[in-house]
């Protein structure tokens, strides 16, 4: 079972794991969204993780699909049970355009179509998907506050976007004597990436490259992509050939032979499966963090779930950052 937390900077009480719903309403249907909600529910989770971007990529797929499909499930449902959490300011990706959308024009325009799509009135913890450096922050901070003054948002954090402008950002709303982001959610997992071929396919600022002071000063940090896409229990199952190109490509790094070793010395020693030591070595970590997860079933759900109760010393978490 998932015991809850006191996310650092909030008075938000969420799951040790948070749900990655970035399938729903495409790949995972209404019915089989509804049963692993339920499922992780049942289990003690809380925390939903979406963005409003999630199924664009389909273009048969309505706007926001995600967010559609957590908005179906949450009818009926107590609002307070749940933590959701959406990003938006991402590119649009039907419009072909790639063109950066971080404006406070962008920000409003996304927020209330999240807020529509999820049937709700305020959304508990809302990311700025990504960043564009060239956009100063001020009007960025003084948008996302201006939301939060009218309640549509409670807290607000920073994806993908690098520790100088998080510190930024988090200096002009002291200045104002507000808060300013809560949290990070950088790309981080036990699976060490090959920095080209992963920032090709738009996984960048790794977790490893300036976010551990932060992370020590107190900032949580809410990583995606935690299992590493299921590298290691992939290669373990069938090697490099079970393995998808682009999540081979991905993780194309030397340093991964030497940590699959370690995963499975110690799921061995534990009696444990691959997935529950890769989400335990974010879960064990010095400092808060919340890894988001993913399962296309309640079966996975639940396997995934038992990772909070593997207890990783300080010695096997150096163990497993084998290079």
């Amino acid at each position: 079972m998932l015991s809850k937390v006191k996310l650092a900077n909030t008075n938000l009480m969420v799951s040790e794991l948070c749900y990655g719903t970035n399938q729903f309403g495409t790949a995972i249907d209404q019915e089989r969204a509804n049963a692993i909600l339920d499922r992780f529910v049942e289990l003690g989770g809380n925390f939903l993780d979406t963005a409003r971007a999630y199924g664009d990529w389909v273009p048969s797929a309505p706007a926001g699909a995600s967010e559609r499909a957590i908005g179906a499930w949450l009818k009926g449902k107590k609002r307070d049970s749940v933590v959701v959490a959406t990003k938006g300011a991402l590119l649009d990706m039907r419009a072909g355009t790639w063109l950066p959308r971080v404006t406070p024009e962008d920000i409003a325009l996304d927020l209330s179509q999240s807020l529509e799509h999820l049937g709700i009135d305020t959304i508990d913890l809302y990311w700025l998907h990504t960043d564009n450096p060239e956009v100063p922050v001020q009007p960025l901070i003084d948008a996302l506050l201006t939301h939060q003054a009218a309640g549509r948002i409670r807290y607000f954090g920073a994806s993908n976007w690098s520790p100088a402008r998080i510190r930024e950002a988090n200096a002009y709303a002291k200045s104002l004597g507000k808060q300013g982001f809560v949290a990070s959610q950088p790309f981080w997992g036990l699976a060490t990436p090959n920095r080209e071929k992963s920032a090709a396919q738009g996984y960048q600022l790794y977790y490893e490259d300036g976010y551990p002071a932060l992370h020590a000063e107190g900032l949580p940090m809410i990583p995606y992509s935690a299992q590493s896409g299921g590298y290691f229990t992939k290669m373990d199952k069938g090697g490099e050939a079970a393995v998808p190109e682009a999540l081979r490509e991905r993780y194309d790094n030397p340093a991964n032979a030497k940590r699959l070793a370690a995963v499975k010395a110690v799921a061995a020693r534990h009696g444990v499966s691959i997935n529950e030591v890769v989400l335990a070595y974010l879960l064990c970590q010095p400092w808060q963090t919340i890894p988001i997860f993913g399962g296309s079933s309640p079966a996975q759900i639940e396997d995934s779930v038992k990772a909070v109760k593997l207890k990783l010393t300080p010695t096997e978490l150096a163990e497993l950052r084998a290079e």
